[in-house]
């Protein structure tokens, strides 16, 4: 009897989290600024809002667990939009978060890992006077080119460009520009290897 409520319960959960899915014809899903053919947010996400300021471009999957958000509450007047682009065949990993305040442009055929974090703002920490939590956030935009993959946990911080072609290792924390065609490894993240006239090349540790 175990077995059987089990293999119940299993596929109802299963059959509801299809039925919840965010897609471009869903009510959620219509509330995108765009939500391309095909695409889908699956269910249950952690946070999503002000789906207005979010662009999702056509065959691409966000993972369950996302936060995926534009400004830092719900209903927050943004001053620019998109604040968040994704493209077109991208995959969003498990427990991943994308958090915009000004600009995070995702290229196409992008594929993260799980637990991946996104951000273009960070906190300031200057004024020894005052708590962090009331200073400044600076926003500086962050771009993904085309074909990247970014592995499991890694970090993109504010102000970041990654080319296209580029791959993130595990746990690494991307604080600086990365060149088209390299590998790149570490905290902060370093390039370890690049594509130098059609041949993969391994360059020495910094």
């Amino acid at each position: 009897m175990r077995a059987f409520l089990g293999t119940v319960y299993a596929n109802s959960q299963e059959a509801l989290g299809r039925w919840a899915a965010i897609g471009p014809n869903s009510k959620r899903g219509r509330k995108f600024c765009t939500f391309g053919e095909h695409s889908i947010i699956l269910w249950p996400p952690t946070t999503i809002f002000n789906e207005q300021y979010i662009e999702i471009g056509s065959h691409t999957m966000i993972g369950q667990h996302v936060a995926l958000s534009a400004g830092m509450t719900p209903g927050q007047l943004c001053l620019t939009s998109p604040v968040v682009r994704i493209g077109d065949r991208c995959l969003i990993g498990r427990g991943s978060g994308i958090v915009g305040h000004f600009s995070i442009d995702i290229g196409n055929d992008v594929w993260t890992g799980h637990h991946v974090y996104i951000t273009d703002q960070n906190h300031g920490y200057e004024d020894a006077t005052r708590p962090i939590s009331e200073q400044t956030q600076p926003e500086k935009a962050v771009r993904i080119g085309d074909g990247s993959w970014l592995g499991h946990g890694s970090i993109v911080l504010p102000g970041v460009t990654i080319g296209c072609h580029v791959v993130v290792g595990a746990n690494s924390v991307v604080t600086d520009d990365l060149p088209d065609y390299s590998v790149a490894v570490g905290a902060p993240a370093r390039v370890i290897r690049q594509l130098v006239n059609g041949k993969w090349e391994t360059l020495p540790r910094r």
